[in-house]
């Protein structure tokens, strides 16, 4: 069901039993580029609440869920079963594997990626510009990337270019300056090691 008052631009493929709430925008060029350059692709049975905003150029699987007033910035690739939650920002080139569940208010920049089934709570900021404002700043951008399983606690800032191993867990509130190795719990400002998790 599409709501009358969505907008949903031209070259925008929407799949089968998609569910598109009121004042949600979806195929929007963004700047530099013109109605018709970027495809946008959405898979079936999606739900996309009210006033979400998602930019041209993106391709999104199957099983998609939006919060209200989430906002999609362009050229990103959004696999299957992912989930993203109410007032979340996702800039532009990014990855976000199969089966992602993304709270709440969460930030995510250029060039972060999110391999698949790991989790980020509520308020989470992700960096990737190390030094903000220098001169060469937009060229020297380093996403964060998120392995498989990896969890990241509500409120935790991770610095730019930093790796979250597979099945890690970092902390509420943490500030996460450098890598954390797979089957690490991590805490603190900055995050350090607190013990290793075993199966």
């Amino acid at each position: 069901m599409i709501s009358k008052s969505a907008i949903i631009h031209p070259y925008v493929k929407l799949g089968k039993n998609c569910n598109v709430e009121d004042f949600v925008i979806i195929g929007c060029p963004p700047r530099g580029f013109q109605l018709g350059d970027l495809e946008t692709v959405i898979g079936d049975d999606a739900v996309i609440r009210s006033h979400t905003v998602i930019y041209a150029g993106n391709k999104i699987g199957n099983n998609f869920h939006t919060g209200n007033k989430t906002n999609i910035r362009e050229l990103n690739i959004i696999g299957d079963d992912v989930s993203i939650g109410t007032l979340t920002v996702v800039e532009h080139h990014v990855i976000i594997e199969n089966s992602v569940r993304i709270h709440t208010q969460v930030f995510i920049p250029e060039f972060t990626k999110l391999n698949k089934h790991c989790w980020i709570g509520p308020n989470v900021v992700f960096t990737n510009a190390k030094y903000p404002k220098s001169q060469n700043v937009k060229n020297e951008l380093v996403g964060s990337v998120v392995e498989e399983y990896a969890k990241i606690g509500a409120n935790a800032t991770i610095l730019p270019g930093v790796i979250v191993g597979r099945n890690a867990l970092v902390g509420a509130g943490s500030v996460v300056t450098r890598n954390v190795e797979a089957n690490q719990i991590v805490a603190g400002n900055p995050a350090r090691f607190i013990k290793k998790i075993f199966y």
